[in-house]
């Protein structure tokens, strides 16, 4: 794998990243002919990407054919600040990919092969997710595929888009605004609390002289402090006749 190789002819620096390495045999009249081909990703982190492979009789030739071929297929990624404009869904061939547009500062939501072309694309903010199959060289060509429809879209319906720049402006204006705000209710209350508020909390109550906050009613249901009186215990009921010994008339 290479990272931020400068280009011979240009001079820009590339981040080139290898997905996939493949032992291939092919059977032939003199016996088996033994080739490799190499998933290549290239992209310049400014919103150019390409993807190719190549194919060679050792890993190292394979590697720099597909590299070559790569900056031949550069397509422009459409940005909005950090992160794509809308979200899509994209199937090329056995892969599904969805790819979605997520604020600033939540990173790269995303698989290996995904997130290899989304970062060299240099989208910073995106959520995706692989719905398709699990093979790499499908996730990479079918989300290669969702960031050229993209480009297509906004090409056609014209859709304004914002540079990092502008997005950067725009939270500054919403920060200075939010600090307006906090200086503002903080001279309005210095106490933590309203002025009228603060002189019902003084106002002493009727029955214990202490000062009653606001939305609270006295209990009434206490009893008054002092001893408890308990209950006597009822006489038993005692005929007459074992008081006096003689039968009721």
């Amino acid at each position: 794998m290479y990272k931020n190789k400068p280009d011979s002819q240009t001079g820009e620096n590339y981040e080139e990243k290898v997905i996939q390495v493949s032992r291939v045999s092919k059977k032939t009249k003199g016996g088996n002919k033994i080739g490799f081909s190499v998933l290549v990703v290239v992209g310049d982190k400014k919103g150019q990407v390409g993807v190719a492979l190549g194919k060679a009789t050792d890993v190292l030739s394979a590697m720099k054919k597909g590299i070559k071929k790569a900056k031949k297929k550069f397509i422009k990624v459409p940005m909005d600040g950090t992160t794509i404009p809308f979200s899509i869904q994209c199937k090329r061939g056995a892969g599904v990919v969805l790819l979605k547009p997520a604020p600033k500062g939540s990173g790269v939501i995303a698989g290996g092969p995904v997130r290899a072309v989304v970062e060299a694309a240099g989208i910073r903010d995106i959520s995706s997710k692989i719905l398709g199959s699990e093979n790499k060289a499908s996730s990479v060509y079918a989300t290669f595929e969702a960031l050229r429809q993209i480009a297509r879209i906004v090409e056609i319906k014209g859709i304004k888009l914002r540079s990092i720049a502008d997005v950067e402006a725009e939270e500054e204006k919403k920060r200075a605004l939010l600090q307006e705000k906090a200086k503002h209710h903080h001279k309005k209350s210095p106490e933590g609390g309203s002025r009228k508020r603060r002189e019902q909390d003084k106002k002493p109550t009727k029955k214990s002289g202490q000062p009653q906050r606001k939305g609270k009613k006295p209990n009434t249901n206490q009893k008054p402090a002092g001893k408890v009186v308990k209950p006597k215990p009822k006489p038993d009921k005692i005929s007459e006749e074992t008081k006096t010994g003689k039968p009721k008339k």
